[in-house]
């Protein structure tokens, strides 16, 4: 006979409060078309593993040497989340302990750079991420970051000048990868450009690692000596992070993870990565992968014939980076608006931009969420024309009210996996 919950019971009766919020959230996320790059849905399996009881559990050190007893099981669990992704990726060594993207890839500079030490990555108003070097970031502090972007007349990478750059500045290690980048990354010209500069090569695929493991995007592993990766946005696991290495770059790894900058993992979230990784090496995912694609280009083709200026004029991945100069409306205007139509995106610098990162030109959207909802071009067109009447009429609140029904009436023909409310008597 099973003992009662040391609680209350259950959280609606715990604590209506937080319980209401957490439905309201559901009904948010059932009802709206969320468009932001990087948030998906996970399976309802994924959510129980997080929610499991591995929660309770200390597990300090790697399987086999931990610090506390009663591991028996913890150590099951990350051998096969660590198995599950060598095997996914074709990596040589993995590690989920990570708590999220930013801790795992400074786990990278701590392993090869010392304070002060000069390293190569992708501007952040151009496409990068704060972790790559932003003033504002530890890593921009601590660490000597020189940039690169994209060219202004094309949008896209500028690889010439990545090289130019490190064949001056003799990086230690170079990054490739960001935020907002719309076309597929060469990696095997970093890879080069990194050979000729002595550096190590990172390869920061957070964005996109649901692609590469479903075969719609070109994969980093075997040409970077790292991989740093999130494991939900398109890889549709819960909110943790992996890097994928070169066996010789396994001590010094994951030393910097443990015991460098965290304790013990959270196993609760390794037991929904194992999960969200069977699901990915199973047969339906990269028909998933390749709809995120075929509906991205279909949304950006959508928006172009609306007249849209779109970063580098389109999309090869999940994501679109939209200028709305020519409409004459910020981004963070626009995107408030789209959200009140029950269109969720969020507003964004665009390359060379000339408004403040708070309030800037453009806003970024994707197609990972609406692609796990078995959406398709027809509601992409649809979508494109909800956008482009709203971003028309910021201001008017009718017209946002009567999208927001009709976004909520067409999500209501594509369920929200993992979400049970329901509304209907």
């Amino acid at each position: 006979m099973r003992t009662s919950d040391t609680g209350a019971g259950s959280l609606a009766r715990t604590d209506p409060e937080i319980a209401g919020l957490i439905e309201a959230e559901e009904r948010r996320e059932r009802d709206k078309v969320r468009l932001i790059p990087s948030e998906n849905y996970v399976s309802r399996s994924v959510l129980e593993a997080t929610g499991s009881v591995l929660t309770n559990k200390y597990s300090e050190g790697y399987p086999g040497r931990r610090y506390y007893e009663g591991q028996q099981f913890v150590d099951q669990v990350e051998t096969i989340a660590v198995e599950r992704a060598k095997a996914l990726f074709g990596a040589e060594h993995a590690n989920v302990q990570p708590y999220s993207g930013s801790p795992c890839n400074l786990a990278v500079y701590l392993a090869f750079l010392k304070p002060g030490d000069t390293f190569m990555s992708m501007e952040l108003a151009h496409g990068g991420h704060l972790s790559h070097g932003s003033p504002v970031s530890i890593t921009g502090r601590y660490f000597r970051p020189v940039h690169y972007g994209v060219r202004r007349d094309t949008g896209r990478l500028d690889y010439d000048q990545a090289r130019d750059i490190a064949k001056r500045e003799r990086p230690k290690l170079i990054w490739a990868g960001g935020t907002a980048i719309p076309r597929t990354i060469d990696f095997e010209a970093f890879s080069e450009i990194a050979r000729e500069a002595g550096a190590v090569f990172a390869a920061d695929v957070a964005h996109i690692a649901g692609l590469i493991a479903g075969g719609a995007h070109p994969s980093p592993v075997g040409l970077a000596d790292v991989v740093t990766t999130t494991t939900h946005k398109t890889l549709r696991g819960p909110r943790g992070a992996m890097f994928l290495s070169k066996a010789e770059h396994a001590k010094e790894l994951d030393r910097s993870v443990f015991p460098g900058l965290q304790g013990g993992p959270h196993n609760h979230t390794t037991a929904a990565i194992a999960v969200a990784l069977k699901e990915a090496a199973g047969p339906d995912f990269p028909p998933y992968a390749r709809r995120i694609v075929e509906n991205a280009k279909a949304l950006a083709a959508a928006l172009l014939e609306r007249g849209f200026d779109l970063v580098s004029g389109g999309t090869d991945n999940h994501l679109i980076l939209v200028d709305l100069t020519a409409k004459g409306v910020s981004g963070k205007v626009a995107a408030k608006a789209l959200d009140r139509a029950g269109i969720e995106l969020n507003f964004n610098t665009v390359p060379f931009d000339p408004r403040k990162p708070f309030d800037p030109s453009g806003i970024r959207l994707g197609t990972p969420a609406v692609s796990s909802r078995g959406m398709g071009a027809g509601e992409m067109r649809r979508i494109a024309g909800w956008i482009d009447d709203v971003v028309s009429a910021p201001g008017d609140e009718d017209l946002g009210a009567r999208t927001a029904a009709d976004v909520a009436e067409m999500c209501r023909a594509f369920p929200a996996p993992g979400i049970l409310v329901n509304d209907e008597p």
